[in-house]
């Protein structure tokens, strides 16, 4: 088996790199309502685009690399990441953007899907869960670099759109390593099927936990592509400053997935789930009252050093609580990652017709029902 060997670990690792470029929805988001003079209705539409394909494809690949294997899966993943990134850096207009983040919604898919089984084949079970946050973690530096390229493009080039030619490049490294690294999978027996796949769902425990992914996602895009929404229409700051929040939301999820890298496999995983889960509604809640900018932006970092390992945990607590069932399962999980095409366009209605502090209600509501999902977990144990 390929337990902790480097050279099969970190290409595998690597790839959460190419995972955290499809943050750069959250500041593109930003800048095409700006470019286009959108409503903030069809603006919160654009994350849909790139988040839509998890629900449609996500159980036909983990069908797919039940067959034809992970590491190949994750490769088609990086090609189809590849394509996009070079479109808006070429042509840039509306339609061109939404193609982009179509097939970087395609590539991302796959990606996540095949990336975190394929991780349970390189590390011990018991380390799942720490080794998660690590690649949350290498996903939470790359989201957080994207605002910053983005702000540097601007400043020494004055165009925000050449950070897809970094991702372009950096996509083609990391799958150029992947496709020179040969990795031994694991194997189920079981044949996986679109049936089986979804007769899991009539499991009570694994569609809770699947609507649990759901809302941890729709939290995460939701806090991504409105944190400049709140900065600038209830503070008055400007889109470049308001983006300062994005990075802080990211650094803070960086910071929170390196310490859980290095706890989770030495404490309680379920009452760790809880303590978090409520503290994010702790913190949101404060983030809507926020009487200034710098409150405001002080929230945003503790939400995010709160809610930055509920996607790990939840995952691998369930991935672990049937292994055999690793691919199915983890179809099922990023499945519901359509979730972050679901939470912003309810925001937007809710921004468009209450105001911007109001559509934050949603976000605990997602974080209040997490809570609810650790309780489920000492009931299926």
């Amino acid at each position: 088996m390929n337990k902790f060997k480097t050279n099969t670990l970190f290409p595998v690792l690597l790839c959460y790199i190419v995972i955290g470029f499809v943050d750069i929805i959250g500041v593109s988001t930003g800048y095409a309502q700006r470019d286009f003079d959108l409503s903030p209705e069809l603006a919160q539409l654009i994350p849909s685009t790139v988040f839509i394909w998890f629900f449609i494809l996500s159980i036909p690949v983990g069908i797919l690399q039940h067959n034809y294997g992970k590491r190949k899966m994750l490769l088609w993943g990086i090609v189809f990441t590849v394509m996009g990134m070079f479109i808006p850096f070429t042509v840039y207009s509306y339609g061109s953007l939404l193609g982009c983040f179509v097939l970087l919604g395609i590539g991302n898919t796959i990606i996540q899907v095949s990336s975190n089984p394929l991780l349970q084949d390189v590390v011990r079970e018991k380390k799942l869960s720490s080794f998660m946050s690590l690649s949350q973690f290498i996903k939470a530096i790359s989201s957080l670099l994207g605002p910053i390229i983005v702000t540097t493009m601007v400043v020494q080039f004055g165009d925000w759109k050449l950070v897809f030619l970094i991702y372009g490049i950096t996509s083609v490294f990391s799958g150029a390593w992947l496709a020179m690294t040969p990795i031994v999978e694991s194997r189920s027996e079981m044949k996986a099927s679109f049936k089986t796949s979804i007769a899991l769902l009539t499991k009570p425990f694994i569609a809770l936990t699947v609507l649990a992914i759901f809302l941890i996602v729709g939290l995460d895009v939701g806090m991504n592509t409105n944190i400049q929404n709140l900065l600038v229409q209830k503070f008055g700051l400007s889109l470049e400053q308001a983006s300062l929040g994005i990075s802080i939301y990211f650094a803070a999820l960086m910071i929170s997935r390196f310490l859980g890298a290095l706890v989770l496999s030495r404490i309680n995983n379920r009452r760790f789930l809880l303590w978090l889960s409520v503290l994010t509604v702790l913190f949101l809640v404060l983030l809507i009252l926020s009487p200034t900018s710098e409150f405001a932006l002080a929230m945003i970092f503790l939400v995010g050093l709160s809610s930055g390992n509920l996607f790990p945990l939840v995952f691998s607590m369930t991935i672990n609580s049937m292994p055999e069932r690793s691919n199915e399962i983890s179809g099922l999980m990023i499945m519901a990652v359509v979730g972050g095409a679901i939470i912003p366009p309810v925001m937007g209605l809710i921004n468009n017709a209450a105001g911007v502090s109001l559509s934050f209600v949603v976000l605990v509501c997602c974080a209040g029902y997490v809570f609810f999902s650790g309780l489920l977990f000492k009931k299926h144990q």
